[in-house]
């Protein structure tokens, strides 16, 4: 069985995409799943969180073709978890694949096969609609949207959403969004909480039970180098993800 493949992507920044991709991925991995989470920002933030270093072989690497991407894969500090990591060279490739035949299929060209050795392939997509985003949607299956429970995210949804539906009309048929994910949620602001009714009245199906709080600690686990479960288990942070990891799997299952 081929794994199932979710990119985490809102094109706005500070939406807890890395942080979701960090922790449900070792949430997974704990549950026993083979797990592989690939970074694709320039930033690098994901790689950072793990405590991986950015030398030796990266996503760039392999998307340009100077090596196969079983060459790029790493262990992580979790069982169960590896992860590719990325570099400063990702923010040039927007621009370089600009004239390329082609040019949206260079990452499914360049991961044909990952999927056979994996349960899950999570992807943290850089937080912008260029082509290296359009490259993730053009090859993967899922979508997971990270949201933050602020005042204009419906906004910046509706135009995700019309997005999502131009790349499955024209370029992926397969591409589904698998939910929205309400991270640093705060059941004390009244704004978060119209936030989440808001949203789930218009996508009643895709919204998430599990929501992420606004968490000290998890906030803290990424200077650790640790994901949340391993930093401090006993967290609502961590529970929270576990919580997430069930729901996501029941999700995929059901899809």
């Amino acid at each position: 069985m081929s794994a199932h493949t979710i990119l985490f992507l809102n094109q706005k920044g500070g939406v807890g995409k890395t942080t979701s991709v960090v922790n449900l991925g070792s949430a997974l991995a704990r549950m026993g799943q083979r797990v592989l989470v690939i970074d694709l920002d320039s930033q690098a933030n994901m790689s950072s969180a793990l405590a991986l270093n950015r030398d030796g072989h990266t996503i760039y690497h392999v998307i340009a073709g100077s090596v196969g991407y079983d060459r790029a894969i790493r262990e992580t500090s979790v069982k169960n978890l590896h992860a590719i990591v990325s570099d400063i060279n990702m923010a040039g490739l927007n621009i370089e694949l600009v004239d390329q035949d082609r040019r949206e299929y260079y990452l499914k060209d360049a991961l044909e096969g990952i999927e056979e050795q994996w349960d899950y392939i999570l992807v943290d997509c850089p937080p912008s609609l260029g082509l290296v985003t359009v490259n993730a949607m053009v090859w993967a299956q899922k979508v997971i949207i990270p949201l933050q429970c602020e005042y204009l995210a419906m906004e910046g949804l509706n135009l995700l959403m019309r997005t999502i539906g131009n790349i499955k009309k024209s370029l992926n048929p397969n591409l589904q969004v698998l939910g929205i994910l309400f991270t640093m949620y705060s059941k004390r602001t009244r704004l978060a909480n119209e936030v989440v009714e808001d949203v789930s009245s218009f996508f009643p199906s895709l919204v998430f039970k599990t929501l992420i709080p606004r968490n000290v600690r998890i906030a803290e686990a990424p200077s650790h180098g640790l994901p949340i479960n391993v930093y401090d288990q006993a967290s609502l942070g961590s529970k929270a993800y576990k919580e997430l990891a069930k729901e996501v799997a029941s999700r995929v299952a059901t899809n």
